[in-house]
């Protein structure tokens, strides 16, 4: 039985590219006495051994048990095989189609940091210090399988010591791609600063302790980063940036962060990961950071040091950094070194640059722990291209190109049960955006060798991604689906959370901006009853006209005046000294006009819009938003304590339900008045408007006889909210679906649309 020695071959499925699964595979096997090779074949490992039946269990048991932290097993197949005599081998890499064999981005690992620290070590402060547990993946790879040849470290052949670490199967660089050191890797300097050959770390860091501003170049892209602690630094930063008040991520080690926010165990953890995102935090009071950072706000985006270079220079400065994205505002993030010089030269004082080319933009991924897990609010840099599991009864979908909407973009690519969500794009309104955003539709097709067999596009027929995939589907005579707005938010929880096609519909809450609704108006407070093929609205917020159309969306008074006169009447919104207040100076009599008239007024029902109004008449919202989501985030951050929630009227009798927040500003009203303290106001209605959707979803689900209620739409990256909602389901039985790996906002849009589109053509 277990003397018997036979060969076999194991085929291994999942994430088993660029993390060390073959050193991993062939230490396994010596320390067996098993004998074979193992192959990288396209999205696959193909492994022969030969030995011992007991040997050749314990070796499958231990690829899964004792796989590299960045490795993930999916699926092992065993069949008997002829295996050839002789120790055991690495092979080279086998060509062959590719779907999503691209890890991530890694940040360094424990073992790198402590060498880059030793000063008897040879990479003793070498900022590009990495091994087969850390280090650059995507943002090098140029093409697959996953080898030196195929990365842009191409360009830099291995030193004698190198190439003997690689080779050696006992070093942790045995079969590192991007291996480097200084004698034969890239090279770090400074421009912008007459200090010739002052070491460039040491001298970055003296500028910015002396108050200027560095752009940086990282793993991913440009950063722009100051001294957070000083407030010149901070204000001149958003002066040359044009970014008034949008909060700034702060990069920090540990300890500095500890001292900066409250941190819960889970997101030390979340901190720690080798994803290393922007996490939001709750700041200290009085911590010590200038108040340019996050005006207005409790939260910090917090990032640790992920790169050698990072960990090097935050020592050096002492002191936590501003990093945000290096570019212009509203434009991609820059990641190409004379668009750097080019675009950032108004911005910042000097360079800090290297020579290891970037093979695509990744903005750092962002995220919050809300209702019990991590839930990702951008998904970019050591996230993407991880693939997402779709439920088991889409294993023979066909396969799917999704293109999402007009903010925050991201494609999404299927094939079978896998789904690939790219990293973040921007939003598409911007001219340099859509560029970018098709030439990433380009670089993902041939990356991953992905061939559509359907492609999937949002019902707006004016956003550039609708176009492109409907240009796309006709040059290539590939069958188009449109897929509702809300439908694809609905979809991408059901999806993540596993829910299959045969489980039928569920109840849905889409709370957002806008997204067009199948009658062509503006939706974006909904209840749905959907499955993946289909869906019906049965419940909305009333709508508003939205004077001034996308104005609406910039100018929050507006929409709180369409509340105001909806809830109160003209004569009594004009005779109210406070409102007036509030109001004074606004074309009121022009609004009026061309919501009676219904000239560019398009109706609305939007929950976006509502924060904003109720923002307005906290004295929270500016006359003009210098960012999306500004006035809500204040809202948000507004709100503390438990309140009674304010009231919310339900027209059951209504085709569809609505929802009415007449009452909500009615008390808001009163509450004004009696001068009830601000904070209570946003937390009651934060109370009443999650009262009022699970009230209607409740409603639903009985008449429905549904059990699961799918929540999702930016509206939702609302920690206050979701946490009430899902509280307040769960109390009724009822079971939430709720994104996590996949953003509730527009960035998990493509990822909805590849399994509708992948439901409707399964039939």
């Amino acid at each position: 039985m277990g003397t018997e020695v036979a060969g076999e071959e194991i085929e291994v499925s999942g994430i088993v590219q660029g993390v060390g699964f073959r050193p991993f595979v062939y230490r396994l096997a010596r320390r067996l006495d098993l004998v074979g090779d193992v192959r990288n074949a396209g999205d696959r490992v193909i492994i022969r051994i030969a030995g011992l039946a007991s040997a050749r269990d314990a070796f499958a048991a231990a690829l899964a048990d004792e796989a590299p932290v960045l490795a993930r097993v999916e699926q092992m197949m065993r069949r008997p095989a002829q295996v050839p005599d002789g120790p055991f081998r690495i092979m080279e890499s086998a060509a062959g189609t590719v779907s999503v064999g691209v890890v991530p981005d890694v940040a360094t690992c424990p073992a790198c940091r402590a060498e880059i620290a030793d000063p008897k070590a040879r990479r003793f402060r070498y900022a590009f210090t990495n091994c087969t547990d850390c280090g650059p993946r995507f943002s090098i790879v140029t093409g697959l399988p996953y080898d030196r040849p195929a990365t842009t470290m191409a360009g830099f052949p291995m030193c004698p010591a190198c190439r003997a670490e690689y080779d050696d199967p006992a070093d942790r660089r045995f079969h590192a791609q991007p291996i480097a050191c200084p004698d034969c890797g890239p090279k770090l300097w400074l421009e912008g600063d007459d200090a010739a050959g002052a070491d460039p770390i040491e001298r970055a860091a003296a500028l910015l302790r002396a108050g200027h501003i560095l752009a940086i170049k990282g793993i991913g892209g440009f950063h722009i980063a100051c001294d957070a602690t000083e407030v010149d630094a901070v204000a001149l930063l958003r002066a040359r940036k044009h970014r008034p008040t949008k909060p700034l991520a702060v990069m920090a080690d540990m300890a500095t962060a500890h001292g900066l926010c409250l941190i819960t165990p889970e997101e030390e953890a979340a901190l720690a990961h080798p994803s290393a995102p922007i996490l939001l935090l709750s700041l200290k009071p009085g911590a010590p950071l200038a108040p340019g950072i996050a005006p207005g706000q409790r939260h910090l985006g917090v990032m640790l040091p992920y790169t050698p270079l990072h960990h090097l220079l935050l020592a050096a400065v002492g002191r936590p950094l501003v990093m945000t994205s290096g570019n212009r505002s509203s434009e991609p993030q820059i990641f190409r070194d004379d668009e750097a010089r080019e675009r950032l030269a108004g911005i910042v004082d000097a360079f800090l640059m290297h020579d290891r080319p970037i093979a695509r933009r990744l903005d750092d991924s962002v995220a919050r722990h809300v209702a019990g897990r991590l839930r990702i609010m951008r998904r970019g840099r050591g996230l993407a291209p991880m693939p997402l599991t779709l439920p088991a009864d889409f294993a023979d979908a066909p396969p799917v190109l999704a293109l999402g909407g007009e903010l925050k973009s991201a494609l999404c690519l299927t094939h079978g049960a896998k789904a690939l969500l790219s990293h973040h794009l921007g939003d598409l309104d911007e001219p340099a955006t859509g560029d970018a955003f098709e030439t990433a539709l380009a670089d993902y097709a041939a990356l991953f060798a992905h061939k559509p067999a359907a492609v999937a596009v949002d019902l707006h027929p004016d956003y550039r991604a609708t176009r492109l995939g409907e240009d796309m589907a006709a040059t290539r005579s590939l069958p188009l689906e449109r897929v509702q707005h809300h439908h694809a938010h609905m979809a991408a929880a059901m999806a993540e959370a596993g829910w299959r096609r045969a489980d039928g519909p569920v109840v849905g809450i889409a709370l957002d901006g806008l997204g067009l609704g199948e009658d062509g108006t503006a939706w974006g407070a909904e209840i749905l009853v959907c499955d993946y093929r289909a869906s019906r609205r049965v419940a909305r917020l009333s709508p508003i006209p939205l004077a001034g159309g996308d104005a609406a969306s910039r100018e929050p008074w507006r929409v709180l005046l369409a509340h105001l006169d909806r809830a109160l009447g003209r004569s009594a919104v004009d005779g109210d000294p406070r409102l007036a207040a509030l109001l004074a100076g606004k074309p009121l009599l022009t609004l009026r006009a061309m919501m009676d008239k219904g000239l560019n007024a398009p109706l609305a029902s939007s929950a976006g819009r509502l924060f904003d109004a109720v923002a307005a008449v906290l004295g929270l919202a500016p006359d003009r938003l210098s960012h999306e989501g500004e006035a809500a985030m204040a809202l948000e951050a507004a709100a503390q304590g438990d309140a009674p929630p304010y009231p919310f009227a339900l027209h059951a009798e209504a085709v569809p339900i609505e929802i009415d927040p007449a009452p909500l500003f009615k008390a808001l009203v009163d509450d004004l008045h009696a001068g009830s303290p601000r904070a209570a106001m946003a937390a009651a209605f934060h109370a009443g408007l999650a009262e009022a959707f699970t009230g209607a979803a409740v409603q639903v689900a009985a008449k429905e006889g549904l059990t699961a209620v799918a929540l999702s739409g930016g509206v939702f990256q609302n920690a206050r909210l979701l946490e009430e909602t899902v509280r307040r389901l769960e109390a009724h039985g009822l079971i939430p679906l709720v994104p996590g790996d996949v953003p509730a906002n527009d960035g998990g849009l493509a990822f909805g649309q590849a399994v509708v589109a992948a439901a409707r053509r399964m039939g």
